[in-house]
């Protein structure tokens, strides 16, 4: 379905997943013509297939790129394998990425997969905090709308995260939560009530909705 729409799939696959050569002999002009060759070796690949190597430490980075085919998947697949050796104790392990296009450089693909992680990050906290878990739209422009407003909200709150004393999406809502609630109680006090530190009252309003709770005692 996704290939379907014109766009492209980058994902992992298992470290021992069986990968295959495509077939480059000749039809025999009887049955169906063969796709796989032989399977792909991935604990000596070739040297032609190297395309970075670094070592940190006790640990060696390779990887690799090169097109396979899999039995699972209909078209052949950009295969990247990040394999990592330890100098030391001689132990591997080893990553298999795959995209379907078969032009994207293997750096494009690490990046892009490096980027799901917070991809799903973001839809987390939107499901979470700002409103997707309970939307009750059903139109398009309604869903649209919607999804990018909890989406915008997700930047803005990191934002504000970043330039507040606040640690998490929680604490950020019960921190303004706090201060709206504040606000209400005192324009329903009477005029002659006695001084009130508004400062402190704003800062334990939210006390029971956070999750760190350092500033209760500072």
């Amino acid at each position: 379905m996704t290939r379907q729409v014109g766009l492209h799939l980058i994902s992992k696959l298992r470290c021992d997943s069986a990968l295959y050569l495509k077939w480059k002999g000749v039809y025999s002009g009887r049955g169906a013509r063969k796709i796989y060759g032989d399977k792909i070796d991935c604990q000596n690949l070739p040297a032609s297939c190297l395309k970075h190597e670094k070592t940190e430490g006790y640990i060696r980075t390779r990887t690799y790129q090169f097109e396979a085919r899999h039995k699972k998947f209909a078209d052949t697949l950009n295969v990247v394998i990040i394999s990592k050796t330890n100098s030391l104790t001689g132990k591997s392990a080893r990553v298999v990425l795959f995209g379907s296009d078969l032009k994207l450089e293997w750096k494009h693909i690490v990046d892009y997969y490096r980027l799901r992680f917070q991809i799903e990050f973001n839809f987390r906290d939107a499901k979470q905090h700002w409103g997707p878990e309970d939307f009750m739209v059903i139109k398009k422009q309604a869903v649209f709308n919607a999804a990018n407003l909890s989406l915008w909200m997700v930047n803005l709150s990191h934002a504000i995260l970043e330039r507040s004393e606040e640690k998490s999406i929680l604490d950020l809502k019960s921190w303004y939560h706090g201060i709206r609630y504040a606000k209400e109680i005192l324009k329903i006090l009477p005029e002659n009530t006695k001084p009130i530190n508004i400062m402190q009252l704003i800062e334990e309003i939210p006390m029971p909705g956070r999750i760190h709770r350092e500033k209760m005692a500072a």
